[in-house]
């Protein structure tokens, strides 16, 4: 964790909905004049499209039927730790892009399905935001969370993450759903013991629970819309939060327990709005805070993390 260099990293498994997220936190980075660097988890995959294909196989052929990228083995967790590190400590460190679809590629003229080049970091950014699988993970002495100041999961019921994964992989990749469901089973070892167990380490969760049947994820023929969902937030540490504040914001929301609020799944934009841009701004002002020490001082100094119970109440938020 750092004052001077913060890190938000928002976490969460294929097809749970964290690139909406972010498009929620781009609205607020931008209304409140906020620069940041954005990192893509699967940038950080050791294999592109091709050559994991082949490991897949080759795994297959020695009787590994799980090898994934939900797991550590396909991903390039030491170099994704030392980013948070090195940013947390500099406010630099390097960054690439995986090109999902024909669309991203073009733009680098490059095949779908492979990495760009490593490049540094933006300079003289505010925070650094992650998006991705492992933003919380800690296994075989890789510790990421340690370097994550606010840690954010976001995790439907896992039906409605089936649903989300089948409809997003065959109308924006063109897989069929044969190819998904063996993507899903294939995962499922890794899914339990690394990607859940992140959810335990997080300051919030989001978990969307839709209000439809989704018994057969593999045969629905459409999403659940949020309006036929209820979102459910849960505070690790609910010292701090509002929540009559949240209550009388969120219309036809309630508390299920105390530290958990569920409100109707149309409200997710407006709920974390309403959350996350306190704790934005509070960052902030640590971070200048901080960057106000160091150059007050002819030495540079440590300076302390944020904790997450001693952000502002929500009654803060402006407008």
């Amino acid at each position: 964790m750092s004052a001077m260099h913060p890190i938000i990293a928002v976490t969460g498994s294929s097809g749970a909905g964290t690139t909406s997220v972010m498009r929620t936190f781009e609205q607020i980075f931008r209304r409140e004049g906020i620069e940041a660097a954005f990192v893509e988890g699967d940038s950080f995959h050791r294999y592109d499209r091709v050559a994991m294909k082949q490991k897949m196989a080759e795994a297959l052929a020695r009787g590994d039927t799980n090898f994934s990228h939900f797991g550590p083995d396909a991903n390039l967790l030491e170099e994704l730790e030392g980013l948070f590190r090195s940013y947390g400590e500099t406010g630099q460190g390097r960054r690439r892009h995986y090109l999902h679809d024909e669309q991203e590629a073009q733009r680098y003229g490059q095949a779908p399905g492979t990495f760009t080049e490593w490049e540094p970091l933006p300079p003289d950014t505010d925070l650094l935001f992650y998006e991705g699988l492992h933003g919380a993970m800690v296994c075989d002495g890789i510790d990421i969370a340690r370097h994550v100041d606010l840690l954010i999961g976001v995790v439907p019921v896992i039906n409605l993450e089936w649903i989300q994964k089948l409809h997003r992989d065959k109308s924006t990749r063109g897989y069929s759903a044969e190819a998904i469901t063996d993507t899903i089973l294939r995962r499922m070892h890794d899914y339990v013991h690394y990607v859940c167990p992140q959810f335990s380490r997080t300051h919030i969760n989001f978990q969307r629970v839709p209000v439809v049947d989704t018994s057969n994820p593999f045969i629905a023929r459409f999403i659940p819309t949020p309006d036929e969902s209820y979102l459910v937030i849960r505070f690790a540490r609910p010292h701090g939060i509002d929540f009559p504040y949240l209550l009388s914001m969120l219309h036809g929301s309630f508390m299920s327990r105390a530290n958990t609020i569920v409100c109707p799944g149309g409200k997710m934009d407006l709920a974390m709005q309403l959350i996350f841009t306190p704790m934005i701004l509070r960052l902030i002002e640590r971070r200048k805070e901080a960057l106000g020490r160091k150059k007050s001082q002819s030495r540079v100094v440590p300076t302390p993390s944020l904790p997450l119970d001693s952000v502002p109440e929500l009654t803060e938020v402006p407008g």
